[in-house]
């Protein structure tokens, strides 16, 4: 099965069970419609936050601060746009910005992807991740699931 249709199938999945667990006396369905989801994607923002996981519609048009989440797991998948994307390696001119959340200015060392429509990525949790660089719109969702 491509990625194409493994991540819609992997956010189902991740929805129904989030929901479920949270309100049992539900089907557990969540529809998002086409409409909700372009209107987050012009903005960006989160189509759905449960205790468990998020379901996140975010764009880019710039490079971002480095961050590192000490308790979420971040899966991208790309809908549109390329951007260079750097994992691992230190956070350089690190801070606090809550409990478990860091930003940075860059990353020193690290492997660093170019990020392309139809890709998927997955960063752990502790691993830090940056957009280098965003050439354009960049359009992507992230699934930020909570350990």
């Amino acid at each position: 099965m491509n990625t194409k249709r493994l991540f819609p199938i992997a956010i189902a999945a991740c929805i129904f069970a989030g929901v479920a667990a949270d309100s049992p006396s539900n089907s557990g369905v969540v529809y998002l419609n086409h409409e909700r989801v372009s209107a987050m994607f012009a903005t960006g923002g989160t189509l759905l936050a449960t205790n468990n996981f998020k379901v996140m519609a975010l764009r880019r048009d710039k490079p971002g601060e480095v961050e590192v989440h000490d308790s979420d797991t971040d899966i991208f998948y790309i809908v549109e746009g390329t951007a260079k994307f750097v994992t691992g390696g230190q956070v350089l001119e690190a801070k606090s910005i809550g409990h478990g959340e860091t930003r940075g200015r860059s990353i020193n060392g690290g492997e660093e992807r170019t990020l392309a429509k139809g890709d998927v990525l997955v960063i752990p949790n502790g691993v830090p991740h940056w957009f280098k660089d965003v050439r354009g719109e960049f359009l992507y969702y992230v699934v930020k699931v909570s350990h």
